[in-house]
């Protein structure tokens, strides 16, 4: 009898023991494991940091280049549809070559010309990744790095990195941090904040890539856009700015009321719409800097699901997912396909540490860079 007891009371003691040591489920709402993101990278920890607000709206933020991986929003019908593509491992994140899904951008967002600026009197070379130009910061830009996360509460996560002199080949020492905010009213809010020990250029952006069906085998064609700008800088073959500022008036790039993007996006007769392989082009926008003014909004007529844009900066990187390829598996194992996405990237224009007569991006000892986007998103039904 004792055996028999002594038996039973071993099983019991090794289910509970089992029942401890079982995983616990740390699936998002948006159904990200939060497992797939806890690593290393150059020995620094990585992870998952998950904002909410009283609304239920969740944002999934990796400190692997302070990228938002997932934006969690109603639709016109109450359904929450995930409106950001990119993946649910840190390992895609990081094998996938050059991509920046959702990455913070930096030091300087966007192209510089021929790799190369001058400023004091002395140049600088920067690694050319792009058409011979430096694009996003070059191939181990901010996209690449692993930022120090301090989640201070459930809507908010400062990310912050110290970019020493030299790297990718940027002068000065830059303290940098970028606070990731989610209000109460469907927005988050971006602040960015950098200081240097020498003067340098900088111009940080976001690359989150939205799509407002929340569904990656939609394509950007239906979704409808405005741009507050009358003028915008056209590029060459390149993708470099040609140092023109032109109206948008009676061309392809008016955006200024409403408009589907699949309109005119294919019209290659119009040069601009051929060196860009369709739009990827910086708009000059006319909010002036004013954070309260709307400088883009995106909508999906399908889900009713509406993004409005506001910055301090003077320019918006209008990108249609030209050269997105299908390759790239995304979440759930599902492709991220040619133009199935929008990113809205406010900036400084391109190549302007080569263009003296643009608003400047340059940055001095005792000064402190600051800038400010909001993404805010309701629903038209």
């Amino acid at each position: 009898m004792k055996k028999t007891c002594l038996a039973v009371l071993t099983v019991l003691l090794l289910a509970v023991s089992c029942t401890e040591k079982a995983p616990v489920s740390k699936l998002t709402e948006s159904g990200l494991d939060k497992k797939n993101f806890e690593t290393e990278v150059n020995g620094k920890k990585v992870g998952l940091f998950v904002l909410k607000n009283t609304n239920g709206m969740e944002v999934c933020v990796t400190n692997y280049g302070g990228r938002i991986v997932s934006v969690l929003v109603p639709d016109k019908d109450g359904n929450k549809k995930d409106v950001v593509i990119g993946f649910d491992s840190i390992q895609d994140y990081i094998n996938v070559p050059g991509n920046n899904y959702g990455a913070a951008i930096g030091r300087y967002g966007n192209r510089i010309g021929n790799g190369t600026f001058e400023l004091d009197g002395v140049k600088y070379d920067l690694p050319k990744n792009n058409f011979g130009h430096t694009l996003h910061g070059g191939d181990k830009g901010f996209h690449t790095v692993v930022f120090d996360a301090n989640q201070i509460d459930d809507k908010t996560i400062e990310l912050t990195y110290l970019s020493k002199d030299g790297e990718e080949g940027f002068p000065g020492n830059l303290k940098t941090k970028i606070t990731y905010t989610l209000k109460d009213d469907n927005a988050i809010d971006i602040k960015y904040e950098a200081e240097t020990d020498k003067p340098t250029v900088v111009n940080l952006t976001n690359h989150t890539y939205f799509n407002m069906d929340g569904d990656p085998d939609s394509k950007n064609t239906d979704w409808l856009l405005m741009l507050d700008a009358d003028k915008y800088t056209p590029v060459d073959s390149t993708f470099m700015t040609t140092g023109e500022i032109l109206p948008v008036e009676g061309t392809d790039m008016d955006f200024r009321t409403p408009t589907t993007i699949g309109a005119r996006i294919d019209n290659y007769d119009f040069v601009q719409l051929k060196n860009g392989k369709g739009y990827d082009h910086n708009w000059v926008l006319n909010t002036g800097g004013d954070i309260n003014k709307v400088a883009a909004t995106l909508e999906s007529p399908k889900t009713g699901i509406v993004l409005e844009t506001y910055t301090t900066e003077p320019g918006l990187q209008f990108y249609a997912g030209n050269f997105m390829d299908g390759k790239d598996k995304g979440k759930k194992g599902k492709a991220n396909q040619y133009r199935a996405a929008v990113c809205l990237e406010t900036q400084k224009y391109p190549d302007t540490p080569n263009k003296k007569d643009w608003p400047s991006a340059t940055l001095r000892p005792g000064e402190k860079y600051t800038s400010e986007t909001i993404y805010k998103f309701s629903v038209k039904k």
